[in-house]
């Protein structure tokens, strides 16, 4: 089996290159562009992949509405790109989506079958690049959605809190968004164990288990590095007013995985116990180390 990641210089893309080792090739956007059919057309002619990660993306949420045609390009039509060059060359496409392509005005997880309502530009993008893997590759196509992605490779909501734990005496945080925080090792080794089994086509949900705020999320790292949880202050989504408004409700449930025989994702506060040391050991500007974490993971 022979792979190849698109996006590979970005967070997810890097893990799931590390997750497989020597079996992936990895092609960045400077690499590999999307956009050009031609280019992702030789691409695969020349490596002859038998499964493809799609990890390329616009992930510019807030630049998106300003830019949507632009996002589209890479989002909606790339992805097309990509499954028509699978569909060619009988390559399995895994296509890594977004909860933004529902409403967030749910109260339950939503299941892998439930109605897309994207409300924002990036929403729309990411929707469209879904329905052209499951139309053009109704057989071999992957629609793998996640988020609330953090790690060790990019920028990312934990790399910044462990920034301001270091900088400022408290900080305030949002508690009217409810979501999952997903480790993206977690998601890139799910991915691989995708590819490699003989799994049913269609959507997955790749998000932790458990479900919390992005309070949550900033108390708990502030836990494992040894700081005072107290330090970080609820506020609403008013205070931090932005251009794609944000899903109030992003928890997604993880039917498909058993019915595929494969494992969902741990609980997500498991996972950022150990994943809070490996983000570390890539420099985070300003922050130290922790006091605790690296005791319990030793």
């Amino acid at each position: 089996m022979t792979w190849l990641v698109t996006g590979a210089g970005g967070m997810l893309g890097q893990d799931v290159l590390a997750c497989l080792g020597g079996e992936g090739t990895g092609l960045t956007r400077r690499r590999l562009d999307v956009r050009d059919p031609s280019a992702v057309r030789a691409a695969l002619s020349a490596l002859r992949p038998s499964v493809v990660v799609n990890c390329a993306a616009w992930t510019a949420v807030d630049d998106a509405e300003a830019h949507e045609a632009e996002a589209l390009a890479v989002n909606g039509t790339g992805v097309r790109h990509l499954a028509e060059a699978c569909a060619a060359a009988g390559a399995r496409l895994l296509h890594v989506s977004t909860d933004y392509v529902f409403d967030g005005r749910a109260r339950v997880p939503y299941a892998e079958d439930a109605a897309p309502a994207p409300r924002t530009a990036y929403g729309r993008t990411k929707l469209a690049g879904e329905r052209a893997v499951l139309e053009v590759l109704p057989e071999d196509g992957y629609v793998v959605r996640t988020a609330w992605l953090y790690g060790a490779g990019g920028d990312n909501f934990v790399r910044t809190m462990l920034r301001l734990e270091a900088s400022r005496p408290f900080v305030d945080v949002v508690d009217d968004q409810r979501g999952q925080p997903t480790w993206s090792a977690d998601v890139a080794r799910r991915l691989v164990d995708l590819g490699r089994r003989d799994a049913p086509p269609g959507v997955y949900h790749a998000t932790s288990a458990g479900d919390g705020t992005w309070y949550d999320l900033a108390r708990e790292t502030f836990r494992l590095l040894g700081a005072a949880p107290g330090r970080v202050r609820p506020t609403s989504s008013a205070a931090f007013p932005r251009p794609a408004a944000r899903p109030a409700y992003s928890v997604l449930a993880h039917r498909r995985w058993r019915d595929a025989g494969l494992t969902p994702l741990r609980d997500w506060r498991e996972a950022l116990a150990e994943a809070l040391p490996a983000v570390l050991a890539r420099p985070v500007p300003g922050a130290r180390a922790p006091r605790t974490a690296r005791a319990e993971h030793t």
